[in-house]
């Protein structure tokens, strides 16, 4: 085995991407092309690391499937990383196999993590769960233990689990402790910092207040009638009907639960519904169409009563009314809290993220860029959409071993 491949492989594994590459820059032969790569994605240069990494595929020759396949793995994680979210994950899956039957059986689990990493982002919850489940971390060195538990925390933070998430996060800061990778504890600390930063605000009763994860989870579970702008959902005591698709209903719904305990004026419901400066017969009338609809919807969880000035909005089986609203409203707040997490992501990946279509995504974003609170870098297929500052690279390839097939 080549000491100088076999040297900068190990720096990589503890992430010391300029160590690696004082051993490789100057070669081009298939592992050190592999080996450039993975040490250019740690500092960054995503674009230039994708180039080296399939260039490196392609030299390694036919009996070499295992270093192909590490670098397939390290070209998906740059993919993740970018936000380029149609790469194809079949071929991480093809490597994954490859690793697996030839008892690479680390790079195999790191593959399975960069692959349920992507399911999170993309919000399949249910499969990335079921995939994760099915790896055991036990084996797996300190640095693959802690990326397998910030999964497990990402999971749990979206299912509002947030104990469960302060489990796995502990757990992600010892292993990273142990691996002694500083980019790889920054990205637990960076991860934690979710649990104590307000995610959502709470309104009831005429005021607004901040609210960390803990406390959406304990409002959602507290028997309270809650009036869920971050999801258009109405919950109460477990039950949930989904407004997502009935915006005139949900916008209806809203604005009751924010004035309630006092009832709202038609004129106010018709301007809030509608958006109709000056309220008519018929916008009257759609108005009693819509709070029917509404009544139907919401049978069980409260109960929509007319009042001299205009209705009310009186819950069933709960003492109060909140409303959880986001932290960031507007036309394009959803796409603003993706771009938040600090990565830079592709049109084409916020359409997939957000199910919505590439050129409703495009129209936010130029609009969003238009304000000022965007901005994009590249041109064509590489442009990328981030919220200022410049991000850094946040997560750490981890190809533990030496690149040529042993």
């Amino acid at each position: 085995m080549d000491s100088l491949i076999t040297a900068a492989a190990r720096a990589l594994a503890t992430g010391d991407a300029l160590g690696a590459l004082k051993r490789v820059a100057l070669r081009d032969d298939a592992p050190a092309l592999a080996l450039r790569g993975i040490a250019m994605a740690q500092l960054g240069d995503l674009v230039r690391a994708k180039s080296l990494l399939k260039s490196a595929a392609r030299a390694f020759g036919p009996r070499e499937a295992v270093a192909r396949a590490r670098c397939v793995v390290a070209e998906a994680e740059i993919a993740l990383v970018s936000r380029d979210l149609i790469w194809p994950p079949k071929a991480l899956e093809a490597a994954r196999k490859v690793l697996e039957a030839h008892g690479d059986r680390v790079n195999a689990a790191h593959a399975g993590n960069v692959g349920i990493r992507r399911l999170v982002l993309i919000g399949r919850l249910d499969e990335a769960e079921r995939a994760l489940a099915a790896l055991d971390p036990a084996p797996l060195p300190p640095a693959l233990r802690a990326a397998h538990e910030l999964v497990a925390a990402g999971i749990a933070v979206r299912r509002l689990q947030t104990m469960a998430a302060r489990s796995a996060l502990d757990r992600a800061r010892l292993a990273a402790r142990a691996a002694d990778i500083p980019a790889l504890t920054a990205e637990v600390e960076a991860a934690a910092l979710v649990l104590d930063t307000p995610a959502a605000r709470l309104m009831s009763r005429g005021q607004e207040r901040p609210l960390l994860l803990a406390g959406v989870e304990e409002l959602l579970s507290s028997g309270t009638l809650v009036v869920d702008a971050c999801r258009h959902v109405v919950w109460n005591a477990g039950m949930a009907v989904s407004l997502a698709t009935r915006p005139v209903l949900f916008a209806l719904a809203r604005a009751l639960a924010e004035a309630w305990p006092a009832d709202v004026a038609r004129g106010t419901l018709i301007a809030r519904a509608f958006r109709g400066k000056h309220a008519d017969e018929s916008h009257r009338a759609r108005l009693r169409v819509e709070i029917g609809r509404l009544r139907a919807e919401l049978r069980g969880l409260a109960e929509v009563s007319a009042t001299k000035r205009g209705f009310a909005l009186s819950p069933r089986g709960a003492q109060e009314i909140a409303v959880l609203a986001p932290l960031v409203e507007g036309a394009h707040g959803a796409v603003l809290a993706f771009l938040a997490d600090g990565e830079a992501w592709s049109s084409s990946a916020l359409a997939i993220a957000l199910a919505a279509s590439p050129r409703t995504v495009q129209r936010a974003l130029d609009s969003l860029a238009g304000e000022g609170k965007v901005q994009s870098l590249g041109r064509g297929r590489a442009r990328r959409w981030m919220s200022p500052p410049l991000p850094g690279f946040p997560t750490i390839l981890l190809l533990p071993g030496p690149l040529p097939s042993d």
